[in-house]
């Protein structure tokens, strides 16, 4: 039965997922208020969100203009980093410890001994500021494949890579709270000691600034280990990037050109640069083959609930 109320029926896929994962949020809030600083302020903000998100599906269906739907879709960006950083709040006070030991373990494992100790053996500046330019352009690569479908007016298309990666988003940020850890470069390596060990040439230090601010530790900070984002598993700039290089293969975007070698370099440069381990890119692997599959199930569901024709990768 096709949904008819107004208000629910002008939501894309997208917009769905954004209000279930901050309904989730705002659960934990309340069952951990005991433990979250200001649990109240941040379900205020979610509440904000939500009633955000219905306000502006409806304004774009309402106005049906460029201007509104450009907002729709953009929307989006802010509010992916002011969820990473809503859990941020969260993660250390609901899981008090951390699981690098395992991971450190499965490495070994797997491979005798811990790879960013041997990746560091081929280390030099030069590929050392490659790699970290191309493991700054992460948030972008989803932004540019989105322009790239929105310059061909592939709207349907553009709906469904949106929802994928913020499924894909949101399914990394559970995963934090499953198995929270803090990477390599605190536990195998020195971190205070990274730019002389792992040294670039002009921008490397300058960019690993911009990265450890974003992750709550900007120069200067007193024992990082214990105030940085709990974000290693799974790799969600593993599962993200994969997830763009599918869609652009799949979509049989020109911009696929781009993205396989680029995604390529940027998934390697995490273990490269010291801030994740193997097996946290196995997890985005997992991950992302999960988002891809279930996600066009749940995209498709809802076209169906809203009266739109199903999604099919060579139709859009």
């Amino acid at each position: 039965m096709n949904i008819r109320n107004k208000f629910v029926r002008h939501l894309k896929a997208f917009d769905l997922v954004i209000i279930i994962f901050y309904i989730i949020l705002t659960l934990l809030h309340i069952i951990f208020y005991d433990r979250i600083t200001n649990w109240w302020l941040w379900i205020l903000v979610n509440i904000g969100i939500i009633l955000l998100t219905f306000t502006l599906a409806f304004l774009e269906a309402r106005n049906k203009n460029k201007f509104w739907r450009g907002l729709h879709y953009w929307y989006v960006v802010p509010l992916i980093l002011l969820t990473f950083k809503e859990i941020y709040f969260m993660i250390k006070p609901i899981r008090v410890y951390d699981y690098d030991w395992l991971f450190i373990e499965i490495d070994r494992w797997m491979f005798g001994t811990d790879p960013t100790h041997v990746l560091h053996q081929i280390a030099n500046p030069v590929l050392t500021e490659i790699l970290q330019i191309i493991y700054g352009m992460f948030y972008l690569l989803p932004i540019l494949l989105g322009l790239f479908l929105l310059r061909k007016n592939r709207f349907v298309a553009m709906e469904f890579s949106l929802f994928i990666v913020v499924y894909g988003f949101y399914l990394s940020y559970l995963g934090y709270f499953i198995l929270p850890g803090i990477g390599p470069r605190f536990t195998l390596h020195d971190f205070s000691t990274i730019n002389d060990q792992l040294p670039g040439l002009w921008l490397t230090n300058f960019l690993r600034d911009l990265v450890n601010t974003g992750e709550s530790i900007p120069p200067g900070t007193p024992n990082p280990a214990e105030v940085v984002q709990r974000d290693v598993f799974p790799s969600g700039h593993t599962m993200i990037t994969l997830i763009v290089i599918y869609l652009s293969v799949r979509l049989k975007s020109r911009s696929r050109y781009f993205f396989v070698p680029v995604g390529s370099l940027l998934i390697f440069s995490t273990v490269y640069l010291w801030y994740h381990y193997v097996i946290d890119l196995i997890g985005g692997l997992a991950f992302m083959i999960f988002a891809v599959w279930s996600g066009k199930y749940i995209f498709n569901w809802w076209r169906r609930q809203i009266g739109k024709p199903e999604f099919e990768y060579g139709k859009y």
